[in-house]
């Protein structure tokens, strides 16, 4: 139910707020991906961040400050007794093992994909992609740097390696033929700066028959909706606020409630409206808002490099996906497996699960020392 506010009308050589907000949104982590994309790139954020914590602090003395510690060597001393190499790492892998190596493996399948194809991302490349992003928001590249550091713990280096990087290996992976049409754009006007209607929302995790329950309730006292959804909602967010949601826009996700919602005169309560399983809605119209944009002309370079980006960003998290199911993966860390299993690589009590032609095997521990 969650909606992005309205945005304000564009000014000369401004972006329209809203817009340059979901740009922001897009870019402050480094990446054009949502959906699969974005979680990959949470995964490298967690992974750094992980592994960060197992650093000294900034100008704190070491004994083997300045270089890489070797497997051989003690990492610190208390007293007379040492820490081996060997106990921080397993200590390491035990808290962020997981997390580190699914960042190395999603890494190592795009690298595999770039070579099996030839795409490669110079360096000059993501520098130009770093210019770039840094250029729409008229920040200098310092200060965007001291944003990530701030914000995500996320060094240049980081920032260039694990989410510039792979953004932009993706892209050459999905291509450059992204079509927008006159009906995307009619689509994503409305969307953006078209009308939206003002609702209450009681939301009910339950049978059809307990929402029809609430609806009959509803009807009887159509004053009292508010008072309702604090009785009976089970959204935490708006149950406080007597069932007051972002208004609903058009083309923004389920088509059906936007559809009842528009339906609506003011003061009328929508019929059930089934959102999932067992989970159902009822509405409330308060009113409608008023667009801030009157001609699509006035916007039409901004919303149509809007739609290229969305629609890359779905051919970017569609080619990783499809270059992720025919990866042959064996986690031995999680006991996860993507391939069936080899002679003596699982025990009799191994789980496979398949799904299409992808099959996700359970490797159990004694396996794992492969």
């Amino acid at each position: 139910m969650s909606e992005r506010t309205h945005s304000q009308p564009a000014t000369d050589q401004k972006r329209p707020p809203a817009a340059k907000n979901r740009r922001l949104i897009h870019l402050i982590a480094g990446t054009a991906c949502v959906g699969l994309l974005a979680a990959i790139v949470l995964q490298f954020l967690r992974a750094e961040k992980a592994t960060s914590q197992e650093q000294p602090p900034a100008g704190q003395a070491t004994a083997n400050s300045g270089s890489k510690p070797s497997q051989s060597q003690a990492l610190g001393r208390v007293n007379d007794q040492s820490i081996p190499y060997e106990r921080v790492a397993m200590e390491c892998v035990e808290r962020y093992g997981s997390e580190v190596l699914d960042s190395i493996i999603n890494r190592m399948i795009i690298q595999q994909e770039c070579e099996r194809k030839g795409v490669v991302v110079t360096e000059a490349e993501v520098r130009q992609e770093v210019q770039r992003i840094v250029k729409n928001f008229n920040l200098a590249l310092d200060t965007w740097y001291q944003m990530l550091q701030t914000e995500r713990n996320v060094t240049p280096q980081q920032y260039h390696r694990d989410i510039i990087w792979p953004m932009l290996a993706l892209k050459k992976l999905a291509g450059q033929n992204i079509q927008v049409t006159e009906d995307d754009m009619r689509k994503a006007f409305e969307r953006d700066y078209g009308p939206r209607v003002e609702v209450r929302a009681i939301v009910i995790n339950d049978n059809v028959r307990r929402a029809s329950e609430i609806w009959d309730e509803c009807q009887q006292t159509p004053d009292d909706f508010d008072k309702l959804a604090k009785k009976y909602s089970e959204d935490a967010n708006s149950r406080a606020l007597g069932g007051v949601v972002p208004p609903i826009r058009r083309h923004a996700g389920l088509k059906h409630v936007e559809e009842a919602a528009f339906r609506l005169q003011p003061g009328e309560i929508s019929s059930v409206i089934q959102t999932g399983e067992n989970r159902h809605v009822i509405l409330k119209c308060e009113g409608f808002t008023q667009p801030v944009v009157a001609d699509i002309k006035d916007v039409w370079e901004e919303l149509r490099e809007t739609l290229v980006e969305e629609k890359t960003q779905q051919a970017v998290a569609q080619v990783f996906e499809d270059i992720r199911k025919r990866a042959q993966v064996i986690n031995y860390l999680t006991g996860e497996s993507t391939v069936g299993p080899r002679p003596g690589d699982l025990t009799p009590g191994t789980i496979q699960q398949t799904s299409g032609q992808r099959t996700t095997s359970r490797v159990t521990p004694a396996t794992a020392t492969r």
